[in-house]
């Protein structure tokens, strides 16, 4: 039986979040078997819109064939195929919903390096990030729920809760926090193993409220970039690279993290971090706000938008807010500061504006409720 919920969702994704247009031309990636029932969805709905899409099966289980032995001229032809039709595109939506996200997690580090180099960023982080309208979006299957700890069933209740939520009413609640952002010159950001200060001085910020990702809930920006001092201790685990790491830290001097370590894979912390110069310093600084989003499911697209949390990301800027660091790598690590999570403040220009990830403003933190953010798309 079909869900009822992934026609709501694809209009979600087409009406509200890259808001296509008749005779636009739609790049439709889905990754994963489970999703092509959303897949499916987007393509009727797309074309009884009156655009024109086109699409491309991908996953882990297929890359795996393709990067573990693929030389750099290979990566480069790969790289212009994919551009070509990107530039074609006015709209790009990727649909992940890989069975298992450990399949490259063997591979040599060199290999994903050279995948990461020479055609993603290309591909996606210079063309479609930078000049198409896109959205990317998870998939539930049994793969998500047994890294979030649930079952299947529960979990794509909560899923659907989460991406149909009510969008439009979020972007409203955000401009309060966004005002409050644009406003700022020093943060301190204090917790359990983190002292850590640097300023947001003239540095754009950015609502991101459906358009872009779905689940989404987050304002962003990125520290002026030799500006960070100090140390942080992440308390989600990330999974990256096949690899899940936790308890990850790191210390500042003028902007620079000197000192990386984590629980486990500390060298291939430090080597990831070693990319290229960039990738020690950070592009990006946001404050997660969903609250239908409570707890790490190492899903980087759920993770930093959980309610109470901030995310530091060492690696590439964001052109809407860049602070000038340019690298291969973009890394969303996460700190709940939530109570039960230990704690935290976030302080802005030496006043306290988040205690234990509740905003000390009660009118901005009711803005961002599940009540006033309650899921619509079924009627």
């Amino acid at each position: 039986m079909k869900d009822k919920r992934n026609e709501a969702l694809a209009h979600q994704l087409l009406d509200f979040s890259i808001e296509l247009q008749k005779g636009e031309i739609l790049y439709l990636e889905v990754k994963g078997k489970e999703a092509l029932e959303l897949g499916k969805e987007i393509i009727r709905v797309a074309t009884e819109k009156g655009a024109t899409p086109f699409w491309y099966y991908n996953d882990e289980s297929i890359q795996r064939s393709w990067v573990r032995q693929a030389n750099d001229d290979q990566f480069k032809t790969q790289a212009e195929l994919h551009l070509e039709l990107m530039k074609r595109a006015d709209a790009y939506i990727g649909v992940r919903g890989s069975d298992n996200p450990f399949d490259l997690s063997d591979i040599d580090s060199a290999q994903i390096e050279r995948n990461q180099k020479l055609f993603y960023k290309p591909v996606h982080l210079e063309e479609r990030v930078k000049r198409t309208k896109w959205v990317v979006l998870r998939y539930p299957n049994n793969a998500m729920a047994q890294l979030a700890e649930t079952s299947q069933e529960s979990f794509e209740d909560f899923y659907f809760d989460v991406c149909l939520a009510d969008y439009a009413r979020m972007s409203k609640a955000q401009d309060k926090l966004k005002a409050l952002v644009e406003a700022t010159d020093k943060v301190l950001i204090k917790g359990p193993g983190t002292d850590l200060a640097f300023s947001i001085k003239d540095i754009d910020v950015v609502k991101c409220d459906g358009h872009k990702n779905i689940p989404d809930g987050e304002v962003y920006t990125a520290p002026v970039r030799d500006s960070v001092n100090g140390t942080i201790t992440y308390n989600t685990p990330s999974l990256s690279e096949g690899r899940i790491y936790n308890g990850i830290s790191f210390t500042f001097e003028n902007g620079k993290i000197v000192k990386a370590t984590a629980d486990a894979f500390e060298d291939k912390l430090n080597k990831k971090l070693d990319t290229d110069e960039g990738a020690r310093y950070i592009g990006e600084f946001a404050i997660g706000v969903n609250p239908f989003i409570l707890y790490p499911m190492k899903d980087t697209l759920f993770d930093e938008k959980i309610a109470g949390s901030i995310h530091l990301t060492p690696g590439q800027c964001y052109d809407e807010a860049s602070n000038g660091n340019q690298s291969a790598i973009h890394w969303d690590l996460v700190l709940i500061q939530r109570e039960d999570y230990g704690g935290g403040e976030i302080w802005f220009d030496d006043k306290l504006i988040r205690k234990d990830g509740v905003f000390t403003d009660e009118e901005l933190e009711k803005e961002f409720s599940k009540e006033n953010l309650k899921p619509k798309g079924l009627e």
